[in-house]
C-alpha cells in the first residue's frame, strides 16, 4: 500500500523509482511526491531511528556495511550506513556550500537550491556557548598563528532537543534529536503519497532499447521486480556504481574520490574535544587541497582505530577525555575504483601524501599552541569518509544527471566529477532539487 514502510509495491508500473534514501533520494522523493507524482522509494536498510540501539556502538555494528569493518584493498576504513536516511544518520551534521568549481568548470549551478535548503533547515553554526571550550581553544590557537578558522554551519537545531547533549558519539546516530536526518524528508514524502519499501535490495536496472524500464532485486527474501518510467539511483558512491555495473555499464566504478581523512591528536591538561559537538570549527585551505576541523573519535572507537598504530597509541585511550583532536580531510585525486566482486581500491599518490604531510605540520603547530604536549602528537590511520565520483558528471552522466540510457539518472555522491573536499550533504541536496525540477518539467 502507498505510504507504508516495508509494504510490498502493489503496482507493477511506477512513474518514478528511487533507489536509496540518503540526502539525494530523500530530497527527490519529497519534491516529486509534493508535486503529486507517483513515487516508489526503495531502501536496502531499515528505519532504526526509534530502536533502542540507534546511536550506540551496538547500533553501528547493526546498520553499517560489514559491521563497520569495510576496508579498501589499501586499508582505508569506510563507515557505510545502510539504513533509512543513509549517511545522514551518522554524519557530523556539517553543511558546506558547493565548491565554486562545480559551476565554473562544469556549469552546474545549484546556488538557489542550496540557499532554499539552508533557509528551510535553518542551517547555521551552533551558538558560541555550544561550540565547546576545547574546540574553541583550537580555533583561537590557529588564529594566533595566522589561520583564521570559522564556525562550521550545521544541520543542527538545538531547540529541537529537550536536552542537547551532542558529543563525539553523535557520529553513531543522534539520540537527542537536534541533528537533521534525511529520513525526516522521507517521512514527508510518505505523508504526501510516496511509497517506501525498506529491506529492498536492488540488484540491477532493466534496460531495453537504450531506455531504463525498471529495476530488479529482492525484498524480504522474495524477488522484487518493478517497471518504471524513470529510475533514479541514489545508493551512494559505492552502491550506485555496483548497480550500474550489474546493469551493463562497464565504466561505472572506474575511479573514485574519497576525501581521505585522518585525525591528529594531542593531549592537554583539562577536558578535550571528545565531550563536545564534533566539527564546530573549521578551516579550508583550498590552495593546498585540504580542510581542517575539530574532531575526536568516539570513546570506544578510539582505541580500536589507534591499535593499528601500536600499543602506546591504543593505551592513550585512558586519557581520551584529555584528547584534543583535529581532522584532516584531503582533496584526493580520482583513482582506484569500485570493482565487481566487492573490490574497492583507493591508492594514495605522492601529491596526496605531500598534502597530508603539510596539513599534519599545521595541525601539530596548532595543537602545541593550544597547550598540547609536544612530545606525543600523532596521526591516526587513514579512513575514507566520502566515497564519491564513481559515476561522474561529464564521464557517465550529462548535465541533467542522466546516463546514456534514457530515463536512468543518478543523484548522490557518485555523480561528483571530482573530490568535494568538504561536507557533501548540502551539495547533494542541491543537486537533487535541481534534478527534481528537471524531471517535473519533462
Amino acid at each position: 500500500m502507498r505510504g507504508r514502510q516495508g509494504a510490498m509495491a502493489t503496482q507493477t508500473r511506477r512513474e518514478f523509482v528511487i533507489v536509496g534514501s540518503g540526502p539525494g533520494g530523500a530530497t527527490l522523493a519529497r519534491e516529486l511526491a509534493r508535486a503529486g507524482r507517483d513515487v516508489l522509494l526503495l531502501e536496502r536498510g531499515e528505519d532504526h531511528r526509534r530502536r533502542p540501539w540507534y546511536g550506540t556502538y551496538l547500533g553501528a555494528l547493526v546498520y553499517c556495511d560489514r559491521m563497520s569493518l569495510l576496508f579498501t584493498e589499501e586499508g582505508l576504513n569506510i563507515v557505510r550506513p545502510l539504513m533509512l536516511g543513509g549517511a545522514t544518520s551518522m554524519f557530523c551534521g556539517c553543511a558546506a556550500p558547493p565548491p565554486d568549481w562545480l559551476k565554473g568548470r562544469y556549469g552546474i549551478d545549484i546556488d538557489d537550491d542550496v540557499a532554499r535548503a539552508v533557509d528551510e533547515l535553518e542551517i547555521r553554526p551552533l551558538p558560541p556557548e555550544l561550540r565547546g571550550r576545547a574546540s574553541t581553544r583550537v580555533a583561537e590557537a590557529a588564529g594566533s598563528l595566522g589561520w583564521e578558522w570559522f564556525p562550521q554551519p550545521k544541520f543542527m537545531t538545538p531547540e529541537r532537543s529537550t536536552e542537547f547533549r551532542c558529543t563525539a558519539s553523535c557520529m553513531l546516530g543522534c539520540r537527542c534529536g537536534a541533528k537533521w536526518n534525511a529520513a525526516e524528508w522521507v517521512d514527508e514524502a510518505v505523508a504526501c503519497g510516496a511509497e517506501l519499501l525498506t529491506g529492498a535490495r536492488v540488484s540491477r536496472v532493466l534496460v531495453e532499447g537504450g531506455r531504463a524500464r525498471g529495476v530488479e532485486g529482492t525484498a524480504g527474501g522474495a524477488p522484487l521486480s518493478v517497471e518504471a518510467e524513470n529510475v533514479i539511483l541514489c545508493a551512494g558512491g559505492i552502491g550506485t556504481p555496483r548497480i550500474m555495473q550489474a546493469s551493463g555499464f562497464d565504466e561505472a566504478g572506474a575511479g573514485m574520490a574519497m576525501d581521505t581523512t585522518v585525525m591528529v591528536y594531542g593531549f592537554v591538561d583539562g577536558p578535550g574535544t571528545g565531550a563536545e559537538p564534533p566539527m564546530t570549527w573549521s578551516w579550508e585551505n583550498a590552495e593546498d587541497g585540504y580542510m581542517l576541523s575539530t574532531l575526536t573519535d568516539p570513546w570506544l572507537l578510539y582505541p580500536l582505530i589507534n591499535a593499528r598504530l601500536g600499543l602506546r597509541h591504543a593505551l592513550s585511550w585512558y586519557d581520551w577525555h584529555n584528547v584534543m583532536g583535529i581532522m584532516i580531510k584531503l582533496k584526493d585525486d580520482v583513482s582506484g575504483g569500485v570493482f565487481p566482486g566487492g573490490r574497492i581500491s583507493k591508492p594514495m599518490n605522492p601529491r596526496e601524501r605531500r598534502r597530508q604531510t603539510a596539513a599534519m605540520d599545521v595541525c601539530r603547530r596548532i595543537l602545541v599552541e593550544a597547550g598540547a604536549d609536544p612530545g606525543f602528537i600523532f596521526m591516526t590511520p587513514q579512513r575514507g569518509t566520502h566515497p564519491s565520483a564513481t559515476v561522474r558528471i561529464g564521464t557517465m552522466l550529462d548535465d541533467d544527471l542522466q546516463s546514456e540510457a534514457r530515463g536512468l539518472y543518478a543523484c548522490d555522491a557518485s555523480v561528483f566529477p571530482e573530490a568535494l573536499d568538504r561536507p557533501t550533504v548540502l551539495t547533494i541536496i542541491g543537486l537533487a532539487m535541481r534534478l527534481a525540477r528537471h524531471l517535473l518539467s519533462g
